[in-house]
């Protein structure tokens, strides 16, 4: 049975991937692409639509397998926002008929896939913590919210790269060009990863947690840092250059520094090729927009996450952290990242009704409303220990 879901995992991904070509040829088309009669989008929908279901499939045959709602994790926790964010889109689609937002869209579900699967993929037992019914109910909802609130990125960028002028250097050429770079580092992610799992390097640090307690922590890059107190153990392995304090997860860190190092060589490369700016060179794929229908994508999927997100990353957390912890709030880095999240999109939804934010101003909103999303996703589970750390 595990076998069989990471077949349909890698099925889907295979789909997405095809889908995202038939968007592009979708947009080339002369007919408009989204009067519902363009048959590469055609293709590229009942694509999806697929991918989607062999992606179900492949969360239903891991539950059986598990035992358990397979949420308990990272791999399977991006695995499950990514399915999410295809599923929005493929409501969305049904509405608008955009294709540009295919084309945008499966390529970030395709970077939530990757990025999962450079964790360990094995199943495993849910540790004393998770073992509830609450596991299933907070953790789907939540990441069901971000994912539909995700849409309103993918909205967001494709009204940016069509409204804001490339001809000259600006602020905002600029902070959308850092959007491209944090893009383009997740697959620098990627691609560093898979050198060394490829190379099977290992590093074995002993140090000091923060509870004073003498562990061990296995490294599988180059430690450009170090854990609190680390000695190496393992001979014929880089020495790392500083250490951090027991409440920094080392090795996550180490990863993290790996990524943008990479990712700022594999952005220069881009560029060299490019010869121009990453949203720069994207703007054809744009040309034909509707900035309006854009604009409303981008308002409704906010509409329609806020409350779920609510739901499932607030009040069924607050919930279970009393029945597990005997406590509604404590916090802990998550915490703290949802409820920072939570008062952001109030701000961007009273912004948009009581202050008229609408067209380039609600975009740049959705943009970070996004990126602090994939703060708390990764560096805050990869770097910040926590109660949640075992994410």
């Amino acid at each position: 049975m595990a076998e069989l879901s990471s077949n349909l995992l890698y099925g889907a991904f295979l789909l997405y991937l095809i889908g995202t070509f038939f968007y592009g040829g979708a947009i080339r088309d002369k007919r408009k692409q989204y009067d519902g009669k363009n048959k590469w989008a055609f293709i590229a929908y009942v694509l999806t639509i697929i991918g989607f279901l062999m992606q179900l499939g492949y969360f239903i045959a891991r539950w059986i397998a598990a035992g358990h709602a397979p949420v308990s994790n990272l791999f399977e926790f991006t695995t499950f926002f990514g399915m999410m964010l295809v599923g929005a889109f493929i409501i969305i689609y049904m509405i608008y008929k955009t294709a540009a937002l295919g084309l945008f869209t499966l390529p970030i579900a395709l970077l939530l896939i990757a990025y999962a699967s450079m964790f360990p993929t094995e199943i495993s037992p849910l540790i004393p913590a998770l073992q509830s019914d609450w596991l299933k109910i907070h953790v789907t909802t939540a990441a069901a919210g971000q994912a539909i609130l995700a849409i309103s990125f993918v909205a967001g960028v494709l009204y940016l790269v069509k409204v804001v002028d490339q001809t000259k250097p600006s602020k905002k050429t600029f902070w959308l060009e850092v959007v491209m770079f944090v893009l383009v580092t997740t697959v620098a992610f990627i691609i560093v990863t898979t050198i060394f799992r490829a190379m099977d390097y290992e590093a074995v640090y002993k140090w000091i947690d923060k509870n004073n307690v003498e562990s061990e922590m296995v490294f599988h890059m180059p430690s450009l840092v170090g854990p609190n107190e680390g000695k190496l153990l393992t001979e014929g392995r880089m020495e790392a250059f500083i250490e951090v304090p027991a409440i920094i997860s080392a090795r996550k860190l180490n990863t993290v520094i790996w990524s943008t190092i990479v990712g700022i060589i594999l952005y220069g490369i881009i560029r060299l090729i490019l010869r121009k700016r990453i949203a720069q060179s994207l703007q054809p794929f744009v040309k034909n927009l509707n900035l309006d229908i854009v604009d409303e994508i981008g308002y409704r999927s906010v509409l329609i996450g806020f409350p779920v997100f609510t739901l499932g990353a607030l009040i069924f957390a607050m919930i279970w952290a009393q029945i597990a912890w005997t406590r509604f709030w404590g916090w802990d880095p998550k915490e703290v990242w949802a409820l920072i999240t939570w008062l952001f999109y109030a701000a961007y939804l009273h912004l948009r009704l009581s202050k008229g934010w609408h067209g380039e101003k609600s975009a740049w909103l959705a943009v970070i409303g996004f990126a602090i999303i994939m703060f708390n996703l990764i560096f805050v589970n990869l770097v910040i220990a926590g109660l949640h750390s075992y994410a």
